[in-house]
């Protein structure tokens, strides 16, 4: 009978499904060290909230242990990479809280908006004073939406019932997709501060979005506007922010996560005016509870019943045998994702893989997997991967073509991706030499054969004397050394695209500097792995 660990307290609902499923509950929460450690070599699969750390070192043996359900949805209390390299499951439970987080949005909305807690307070001190907190309505007022996932649309929906107007920003869902939703979709968050009465985000928190607003951003807003996070601590710069309230640059501000859990006594919010506050309560409802863990409790039982993965989080849920026979085309796909990615103007609307030659008769939706998770994971949280990517796609909007055509190009294998934005279609195609040697062998309609790692300058141009010397003249001035160069035209004078592969990155002087010859048209730095990287769901 396969024994399941209760590492953190559990709805009982949901120890109901493990029991009735056939499965040996060790319902123990609080192990620690290496009491945890035997109980989790013991278990077939364990299930955790946010109290226990399931580390590295608690993997390193990991004895029986193939899955690791998180009731809830962050999972930087595991580590992933680890659990993948020892072959374990790592689930999570993305829905079990939208309804609570949504809703807790909205509280913190309205009560900005009518001065709830202010109120409150003077009168528990005794006080009458209505004038003080004469509020505004919400209705007919706009709200911005930043992320247009799970919980950002169930709030979008929320304030179109409040007879709200709502526009939205997620670079990952097409304005068609947003209007759907009934939700105007906006170019930028800089293009959305201004329109906003109201700002709420949604996004994970990742290098990109730190920080997200800060300062400047605020400064965009209008005086009377007000300003929600109710997803992770430091997407808003919190010293800019309480600068902001005490400036009267904003009108408001309703805070539920922030940099440091608990808040330290230095935190600047926590003196800052007109200012609701809540100790990261978004998914503490009794609802969000047994939702998540209803939802943790199948999703190991369906998987040591029935061999079912869902929600993962890893790269598990693919055969190794095939991954290992693919894994160096795997590892190029990727790297194409990972450079449109960087390359792309506009919103992704379509992209089409193309597999040609022998390739076309292996199995591609391993590759369209990879190419999906390297196109995605810069903007979306680190989870993004083989098993989830194309669900995170769909849900954006984005369709996902995959073409198989076994008549033979200039390679005998050769995979071309075509992603299609609202501004233009970008082409680029790679294959391998020698059955490792990763190469970008088409960007446009130009050929080429350039290395596809490390930091890759592109620019498009004109074919004229001196410019590429012009160009390395340039780095060469700021420091930065070209590793290799790689040039494609179609005729002598006419459109040429180069890619210089640099040993680091460049400044944004040198790069600003070859942008302003004459002759270049556009140029793109682009950051790949280093050669034979791969990621922890490939190693």
């Amino acid at each position: 009978m396969p024994r399941v660990l209760i590492a953190d307290p559990l709805d009982a609902n949901g120890i109901e499904i493990l029991t009735k499923a056939g499965l040996e509950v060790d319902n123990r929460p609080g192990l620690k060290g290496d009491d945890l450690k035997s109980a989790l070599r013991a278990a077939d699969a364990v299930i955790a909230r946010s109290q226990t750390k399931i580390t590295a070192e608690l993997l390193e043996e990991p004895g029986k242990l193939r899955a690791i359900a998180r009731a809830g949805v962050g999972v930087d209390t595991i580590d992933v990479p680890a659990a993948t390299r020892k072959g374990i499951v790592v689930m999570n439970t993305p829905g079990g809280n939208t309804v609570s987080a949504a809703e807790h949005t909205i509280a913190l909305m309205m009560s900005l908006a009518r001065r709830v807690p202010a109120a409150d307070a003077v009168m528990k001190k005794g006080g009458w004073d209505r004038n003080k907190f004469v509020g505004t309505e919400v209705t007919g007022k706009t709200l911005g939406v930043i992320g247009l996932g799970r919980i950002g649309r169930e709030v979008a929906k929320r304030a179109i019932g409040l007879e709200m107007k709502v526009v939205g920003y997620d670079p990952f869902v097409t304005p068609e997709k947003a209007a759907e939703l009934g939700i105007k979709g906006v170019t930028s968050v800089e293009a959305m501060l201004p329109l906003v009465d109201f700002l709420t985000i949604h996004v994970p928190l990742t290098n990109e979005t730190k920080s997200l607003l800060g300062a400047a951003e605020l400064a965009k807003m209008k005086k009377t506007a007000r300003v929600l996070n109710v997803a992770r601590g430091g997407i808003i710069d919190e010293q800019a922010l309480a600068d902001a309230l005490a400036a009267g640059t904003i009108a408001g501000a309703g805070i539920d996560v922030f940099s440091v859990e608990p808040t330290t006594a230095d935190n600047p919010l926590l003196k800052a005016p007109n200012i609701v506050l809540t100790p990261h309560l978004g998914a503490s409802t009794v609802e969000a509870q047994e939702n998540v863990a209803l939802e943790a409790a199948h999703l190991i039982a369906d998987f040591l019943n029935k061999g079912i993965v869902a929600n993962a989080v890893n790269m598990a849920a693919v055969d190794r045998k095939e991954l290992d026979e693919l894994r160096q085309y795997v590892d190029l796909a990727r790297r194409l994702g990972l450079l449109h990615a960087q390359m792309c103007r506009g919103q992704i609307k379509k992209v089409t893989l193309t597999y040609k030659g022998d390739l076309a008769g292996r199995k591609t939706k391993l590759l369209t997997s990879a190419f999906t998770a390297g196109l995605l994971e810069s903007r979306l949280a680190p989870g993004v991967n083989l098993v989830n990517a194309e669900v995170f796609a769909r849900e954006r909007g984005i369709e996902i073509v995959a073409v198989a055509s076994p008549k033979k190009d200039d390679f005998a294998s050769l995979m071309q991706a075509d992603v299609e934005t609202d501004e233009k279609t970008y082409t680029a195609a790679g294959t391998l030499f020698g059955n490792q040697y990763l190469r970008l062998v088409r960007l446009g309609h130009f050929r080429l054969e350039a290395y596809l790692d490390g930091v890759l300058f592109i620019f498009s141009h004109f074919d004229r004397p001196g410019l590429i010397g012009f160009v390395g003249t340039t780095f060469g001035k700021h420091g930065v050394n070209i590793a290799a160069m790689n040039l494609g035209r179609q005729t002598p004078g006419g459109e040429a695209i180069g890619v210089l592969n640099l040993d680091g990155l460049p400044p944004q002087e040198a790069v600003d500097a070859a942008a302003a010859h004459e002759h270049i048209a556009s140029v793109s730095v682009v950051k790949l792995p280093p050669e034979g990287e791969m990621p922890a769901w490939l190693r």
